[in-house]
């Protein structure tokens, strides 16, 4: 069970004790007195990832309108109070979120993982955490002991080059790698296009895609990153795709495909559609803007 597992866990627990403690606490007033206040926290609260979308308001006076609110995002929408205060498991959720937000950015992808997946690590320039917070230029270029070990290891001017880097949220590599990395390889196949030697970036930013396309030259480079996590979800990862990235590529010349976890772009889902992207940009000689889908 990984820490952010567990704080899930524990925060379940608690809302059962919660539940429990309350079943015997009269109703609450009615919508109509807005002076009045819940006196008890038996609303449940929503989940954006493994539950239908609710709402903790007693009684909505449009009650359709609030779902199909829930329904089109999964942002804290109803999430009502007692007395002048959120709710104890709105507060409670909204903690853990934060603190697997928090986790995300500070934790570190597992050397099992890396190794299951058979990629080799480089560094960049980005020193320490507290360095890649503050300097994020240290993060787009790759430290020379990294250069000279892609040079060793990788296959020069592949047609597909398959990067991972941490980023912002080593969650979320933890996360969906499993899943996203099988399926863009079978899509890749698919599509009959070959793959250079994938490899992990420790303190990699988006930018250090265009160092690593002039050190191998690829036809197209697929970066697969951690994005900056939120309070919904501390397991977002990004896919950067560039055609020929180089020193100097500007953010409209790549294509990006981003929200990729299991409450966003399924992970499955979102490999096989790089595939097709990758595809596309090699027909066309394009991507970003230039891309024509």
């Amino acid at each position: 069970m990984n820490d952010s597992s567990t704080l899930n866990w524990l925060v379940d627990q608690v809302m059962k004790a919660l539940g429990q403690q309350t079943e015997s606490v009269p109703d609450t007033p009615t919508s109509g007195d807005r002076s009045a206040s819940p006196r008890h926290e038996e609303y449940p609260i929503a989940d954006p990832v493994n539950a239908a979308p609710i709402h903790n308001i007693p009684e909505p006076k449009w009650a359709e309108g609030m779902e199909e609110l829930l329904a089109s995002t999964p942002a804290r929408i109803g999430v009502w109070r007692t007395g002048t205060r959120p709710l104890t498991t709105t507060m409670l959720a909204l903690r853990n979120a934060h603190a697997a937000a928090i986790d995300a950015v500070f934790s570190e992808v597992s050397p099992e993982l890396l190794q299951e997946m058979n990629l080799f690590t480089v560094e960049t320039h980005y020193e320490n955490m507290e360095t890649f917070l503050r300097r994020p230029d240290k993060g787009r270029l790759i430290h020379d002991r990294g250069v000279a070990l892609i040079r060793e290891k990788c296959v020069n001017r592949p047609q597909v080059q398959i990067v991972v880097a941490d980023g912002l949220s080593a969650n979320a590599i933890e996360s969906n790698l499993r899943d996203v990395y099988p399926s863009l390889m079978n899509a890749l196949e698919v599509y009959g296009l070959s793959c250079g030697t994938p490899f992990f970036v420790r303190g990699g930013r988006v930018g250090c895609m265009d160092h690593i396309g002039e050190i191998l030259q690829p036809e197209v480079l697929v970066l697969l990153i951690g994005e900056r996590p939120g309070l919904v979800s501390s397991e977002s990862m990004s896919a950067y795709m560039c055609y020929r990235p180089h020193a100097g590529t500007v953010e409209s010349d790549r294509t990006v495909i981003s929200n990729i976890h299991r409450g966003g772009t399924p992970p499955i889902e979102a490999g096989a559609h790089m595939g097709t992207v990758l595809h596309k940009m090699l027909e066309q000689q394009a991507s970003g803007i230039k891309l024509i889908m």
